[in-house]
């Protein structure tokens, strides 16, 4: 069952299976992102390293590369769709792996319909562990997208595998997974494998060039962050009498924290990743809040509100909110010391000095980023070039994590309280029946919930 009593042993009990997981913090980045000095000769960007992703219009010239898709409902059919757009007649998508047939079924129709490729009946895989059967099947690249609670157990057996990755964020939804995918991380560098996660705004033009003006001390040092991913009510689907209890659930995964982690960890890390990637480092400590007005189902909030600090005082403000007829905002405002840049995945992005002087704009680029970051992954692989998200990614979900554990228990929450943390949401066992997790389910009360 889902276990929100987040105590003393919750948190600290932890501290001795950690090991050296638990100091993992952004690694440092092989290319250098540039440098400059500003009007006043005075250069205040953190001067730091960092790795840009290929970024083709084109792929190269290689064998053709066979893909695996693990998870076949939306996002993972979508996935499957811009992997073989990225790479046209040079990829394949293979094989095919779901909990439920129908799913697997409509992605074959899908790929079928909009690309003219078949995948072969023998390689439609149905169950809890269909995915071992995708990564068995022959592919080279695991294309991960399945809800997020199966993203660490999925993503250590691919690089076991030596499979290369793609795999959706968020990639954990508790301190236990997040653990379980830097130690894997740490495993596909070993063995050279390629890994983007999903973060597509790392992978999108208009987001690289703002970075870059950034490092080249066009606003100076940066100050805080504003993050945000307000919006509408997501989907949701009813229980039917036909549906287990399991199987109701994962159709309804968004709503439930122990497959999505909450939409602050599903939706709203997009936002908190540009922080962290802007920054080069993530926050030390969290306070926040949120509640539960509006959603059908599930146990999850409708809002987040958090006051992220880092290192040295820094800090970035966070909110979130899925509830309709409010006023939206699905972006990014970095503050420095010579002015803000804006950023959101649409529309154009802005750098302006103190006065509000539009300093640079730059608009989308022809090129979907949720493409372009299979582009990315495809021009690695071919050329070798090492590339790995997943532990920046992890320290952003983990940020999000924190954040969320804030919020549920109304305390402040640390990022080393969490690294050491035991903290394991959702059932041991996945079964396709009644698993009783309906019985203990409930919405956290801040206050309530005691986390020493």
């Amino acid at each position: 069952m889902s276990n929100y009593n987040f105590s003393r042993r919750k948190f600290l009990a932890g501290a001795a299976t950690v090991g050296a997981a638990g100091a993992m913090g952004i690694g440092t980045l092989s290319s250098c992102s540039g440098g400059g000095s500003s009007a006043s000769g005075e250069y205040d960007w953190l001067q730091r390293e960092y790795k840009y992703p290929p970024l083709l219009d084109e792929v190269p010239a290689g064998t053709v590369l066979k893909a695996g898709i693990v998870g076949c409902g939306g996002r993972g059919t979508g996935a499957a769709l811009n992997f073989l757009e990225a790479g046209g007649s040079t990829v394949q998508v293979t094989a095919l792996a779901d909990v439920f047939k129908d799913r697997v079924d409509s992605c074959v129709d899908r790929i079928k319909k909009e690309t003219g490729q078949e995948v072969p009946a023998e390689n439609c895989f149905i169950g809890f562990d269909a995915y071992e059967k995708v990564i068995d099947s022959g592919v080279d690249i695991v294309i991960l997208a399945t809800p997020p609670k199966f993203r660490p157990q999925q993503f250590e057996a691919a690089v076991k595998a030596r499979k290369h990755v793609f795999m959706e964020k968020p990639i954990a939804v508790d301190p236990v997974g997040i653990r379980q995918v830097l130690a894997a991380a740490k495993m596909a560098d070993a063995a050279g494998l390629k890994v983007v996660t999903g973060t597509q705004r790392r992978h999108q033009h208009k987001y690289l060039n703002v970075y870059k003006e950034l490092s080249n001390n066009a606003i100076g040092k940066l100050t805080t962050a504003e993050v945000y991913w307000n919006g509408g009510q997501l989907w949701y689907r009813n229980s039917k009498p036909e549906w287990s209890e399991m199987e109701w659930m994962i159709r309804d995964w968004v709503n439930w924290c122990w497959l999505s982690g909450d939409h602050i960890v599903e939706q709203h890390v997009h936002n908190i990743d540009v922080a962290n990637w802007f920054f080069g480092k993530h926050p030390i400590k969290a306070l926040g809040f949120g509640s539960r007005q509006r959603r059908p189902t599930g146990d999850q909030y409708d809002n987040f509100a958090v006051r992220y600090e880092l290192d040295d005082g820094r800090q970035i403000l966070s909110t979130c909110r899925q509830i309709n007829g409010c006023t939206n905002a699905v972006n990014e405002v970095m503050h420095g010391t010579k002015g803000k840049a804006f950023t959101a995945q649409g529309g154009t992005a802005k750098i302006t000095d103190l006065d509000g002087n539009e300093l640079f704009s730059y608009e989308d680029h022809a090129t979907s980023p949720y493409v372009q970051e299979h582009k990315d992954l495809i021009t690695c692989i071919r050329q070798d070039i090492p590339f790995n998200e997943a532990e920046e990614t992890a320290n952003s979900v983990m940020t999000a994590i924190m954040g969320r554990v804030s919020a549920y228990t109304g305390k402040e929450v640390t990022w080393d309280e969490m690294m050491n943390s035991d903290m394991k949401l959702g059932p041991d066992t996945f079964i396709m029946g009644d698993i009783g997790f309906m019985e203990t389910a409930s919405v956290p009360v801040p206050g309530t919930l005691e986390r020493e």
